[in-house]
């Protein structure tokens, strides 16, 4: 499928079949996948779950993928990625069909719900890095960050469709009939990986077994002073944002007119994603890490603008140039990380990138509100900027992350500042936090 030339150099990635396939199945299930956290909700609600129950099923996605991540990696290392993806697939499409069947006949239960997300929450530390390290097989490395770029936008635009299409559904025809088209989705998802005909790539069996490959991936991070410093750098950012998500509805509430004003201010981040994607197509700049870190300082842009707090457009205007920042930073992100560790340990590294983001942020979550009663929520809201500003400022002072370079074509050599500097990806193409 070719294009026409002004469109080639944006979306020059969905000329390649092989990364066709992959971002079609992976755009249809990232709309399914928006449906769910609303119909979820609802879904607790009306089995009488209330808050508690909210929470329980919550924790029951999120344990099981922490505790699994690293295993996830490992195994995403070893076996064919997009098989690893397919089982997946799989298995939450099954969870979801069940949760379906049993929502529309009436006979769910509360603990059905929290077994099934443990489930969907285990199946999700194996796919996440196997989704990182399977992309730059699907397309050419020239075109590497074109396809990050369009994995973010079709997140975003899921995110800024999802939850008003969900509310629609659930309210018209019930939140077992969300389940059942998010399953629906799994299944494009599992046939595209399935169609998927991609080169033999080099696999981690180390002599040592399970543990010395996990350990093996622990020093590709290690390794790497760029690497490591940016995986602490992004979890300390989570904990930064943190106060926006905990203290921000309680604002919005008492100052800002209540839950339509929330909900402007979540869609905005939405819109900023979808914004910082469509840039991330064409901006490539030469110090990817150094730039985006220097841009993430507007991180602190919210929790500045709901401190006082400000008027509601200028607090919406934050999050949308927060989030652009981000998913612009996240798409050189992924291009570094594809370009700079050896294809047979990306998803390992992968893992750890992604365990110390979902680690941080619940320890963000549970001391907020603590804080918060201790000092106040605007100086709450105000340490969590300082915090964001003075983690991608300080990690600003490694050399090993200012200079290194992105590579622009197979085999060119980028200095990175470290010891040693990798090949690039082998038969080339994405996705930060």
């Amino acid at each position: 499928m070719r294009m026409p030339a002004w469109l080639s150099g944006r979306l020059g990635p969905l000329e390649e079949r092989q990364f066709r396939l992959f971002w079609t199945g992976q755009a249809t299930s990232a709309l399914g996948d928006s449906l769910v956290p609303l119909a979820m909700v609802f879904a607790v609600l009306r089995l009488n779950g209330g808050p508690a129950g909210i929470g329980l099923v919550l924790a029951s996605i999120t344990l099981p993928r922490v505790l699994l991540l690293l295993v996830g990696g490992v195994w995403a290392d070893r076996l064919p990625r997009q098989l690893v993806m397919v089982g997946a697939d799989v298995a939450r499409g099954t969870v979801n069909v069940i949760f379906a069947v049993l929502l529309l006949t009436g006979h769910a239960q509360l603990w059905h719900l929290v077994a099934g997300a443990a489930i969907i929450g285990a199946a999700s530390a194996f796919f996440v890095p196997a989704t990182t390290g399977l992309i730059p097989e699907t397309v050419s490395p020239g075109r590497l960050q074109q396809a990050n770029a369009l994995m973010s936008l079709s997140r975003n635009s899921s995110q800024i469709i999802g939850p008003s299409v969900s509310g629609l559904m659930v309210a018209t025809i019930g939140p077992g009939w969300v389940f059942a088209v998010d399953a629906a989705t799994f299944a494009v998802s599992a046939i595209s990986l399935l169609a998927l005909r991609l080169p033999d790539q080099k696999r981690s069996m180390r002599a040592g077994g399970f543990l010395a490959e996990l350990a093996g991936g622990w020093n590709e991070v290690a390794s790497r002073r760029w690497l490591l410093a940016s995986i602490i750098t992004f979890g300390i950012s989570n904990v930064g944002m943190a106060p926006v998500f905990v203290l921000g509805p309680v604002i919005a509430r008492d100052h800002l007119g209540g839950s339509t004003s929330w909900g402007l201010f979540v869609t905005s981040l939405g819109i900023g994603g979808l914004l910082g994607g469509l840039l991330a197509l064409r901006w490539r700049p030469r110090h990817p890490l150094a730039t985006g870190f220097a841009l993430s300082i507007a991180i602190a842009l919210p929790a500045l603008a709901l401190a006082p707090p400000l008027g509601l457009p200028l607090i919406v205007l934050a999050g949308v140039f927060a989030f652009a920042v981000i998913e612009l930073g996240n798409t050189w992100w992924y291009t570094v990380l594809q370009q700079q560790v050896p294809p047979e340990a990306l998803s390992r590294v992968s893992s750890y990138d992604w365990l110390a983001s979902i680690i941080f942020q619940p320890i963000g979550f549970a001391v907020v509100g603590p804080v918060a009663l201790l000092i106040g929520p605007a100086p709450t809201l105000y340490a969590g900027a300082a915090l964001n500003v003075l983690a991608n400022l300080g990690v600003l002072s490694i050399p090993a992350v200012r200079k290194l370079t992105m590579r622009e074509r197979p085999g060119h050599e980028a200095s990175s500042g470290d010891q040693r500097v990798e090949p690039g990806p082998v038969a080339g193409p994405v996705e930060l936090e």
